[in-house]
């Protein structure tokens, strides 16, 4: 049994955990704040009875016009809590809010073209391909990462999705919204 909860600033003390993971894109604790201030609703946590921390999921809402939408800046869930269908119910709370009250066209995030399970974990929740950013992730090792999108329910017309987007390439610059 778990709980899903609104993020509080004092759990920035207890999630260096689930970040622990070299797939996990980690943040200062400003930027953190910032989101929390910001669009409180859409930063979540999901918690054990005795309220350790399991796993996180940190969004925003963007864009102007057809291209106003929810975007996924970070889902994590800590090795020990995974395929518990966590990250599901997480990014359906994010879906929702993103549809009510922000009222978007879809919801996207961007994921290391090279984290298949991801992928297909995203696929599995209705995300699709949109674009492959070229180079967008840089440290170490440069990558590409692929632009997912999923239509919500303002978004009649699919104009938010497109067929084969992983052959749409962009530069990082070009992302812009």
């Amino acid at each position: 049994m778990s709980s899903l909860r609104q993020f509080k600033a004092t759990d920035l003390f207890h999630f260096n955990t689930i970040n622990l993971d070299s797939l996990t894109e980690t943040y200062n604790i400003s930027f953190y704040l910032s989101y929390l201030a910001r669009w409180p609703d859409l930063f979540s946590v999901q918690c054990t009875p005795s309220e350790t921390l399991m796993a996180y999921v940190m969004g925003k809402a963007e864009g102007t016009g057809t291209d106003w939408h929810g975007h996924v800046t970070a889902i994590t869930v800590a090795p020990e809590y995974r395929r518990l269908g966590l990250a599901e119910g997480m990014m359906a709370l994010l879906e929702k809010v993103s549809e009510q009250p922000y009222d978007g066209y879809f919801v996207d995030l961007f994921v290391r073209r090279s984290n298949k399970v991801a992928i297909e974990m995203y696929k599995r929740f209705g995300y699709s391909i949109y674009r492959t950013v070229v180079e967008y992730y840089s440290g170490e090792t440069t990558e590409d990462a692929f632009d997912m999108r999923k239509p919500l329910k303002r978004d009649v017309d699919r104009k938010s999705v497109r067929e084969n987007g992983e052959t749409f390439l962009v530069e990082p610059h070009e992302v812009v919204f």
